[in-house]
């Protein structure tokens, strides 16, 4: 008689955060993508914005997967054209936001519950129509996913979610510290800024 062996779950894949410095061309973002996909990831959230630096974004990937096959696509990343510096913050101290808009029906009955709801978490209303109201909420990750929950049973019209945007905490900037990044340089004066 064959003994039977328990079969595992399915391994859950790590969530890692990637931050990358690029500079500010056309093109950066199919590469870095292409690349990522070409790993067989699928991107769960992809933000970028333009530096306080005009010639230089700042873009924050998610994905999830092997630890030591991401730990490759850092590497290939940094060795792509127009990549500053990537940084993976899985295991790091970051702070995380995102924002989310979602339209909601607003029945005369469940008004005043969504907007208890709107409340508690500090949700904007930003618009507002006979039947239904626009919320904005910014936060973690896991504090937006309560959120569009709690509204769902009212019955979701419209949802936009802007992806994570990250910064480390403390004096770590994109993997080096504050001090290194500012030795030997001048302090520069941004434009509508005083002193």
């Amino acid at each position: 008689m064959k003994e039977r062996t328990a079969t595992t779950p399915k391994e859950v894949k790590a969530r890692h955060i990637i931050t990358l410095l690029v500079e500010n061309r056309a093109g950066v973002l199919a590469r870095v993508a292409a690349l990522i996909a070409a790993k067989g990831y699928n991107i769960d959230s992809l933000t970028v914005g333009e530096t306080m630096d005009p010639s230089s974004s700042r873009m924050t990937l998610v994905v999830r997967g092997d630890d030591s096959v991401v730990e490759q696509a850092v590497k290939q990343l940094n060795r792509l054209i127009d990549i500053i510096r990537v940084t993976d913050l899985t295991g790091e101290e970051f702070v995380e936001r995102e924002l989310v808009l979602v339209k909601v029906k607003a029945k005369q009955e469940a008004k005043a519950e969504i907007l208890r709801i709107a409340d508690i978490f500090r949700a904007k209303v930003v618009d507002v129509a006979p039947f239904s109201y626009m919320l904005e909420l910014t936060g973690a990750e896991d504090k937006l996913t309560a959120f569009v929950e709690l509204l769902r049973p009212y019955g979701i019209q419209e949802f936009a979610r802007t992806g994570m945007t990250v910064m480390t905490r403390g004096t770590k900037i994109l993997g080096k510290q504050a001090e290194e990044i500012g030795k030997g340089t001048e302090t520069k004066k941004v434009v509508g800024l005083t002193e």
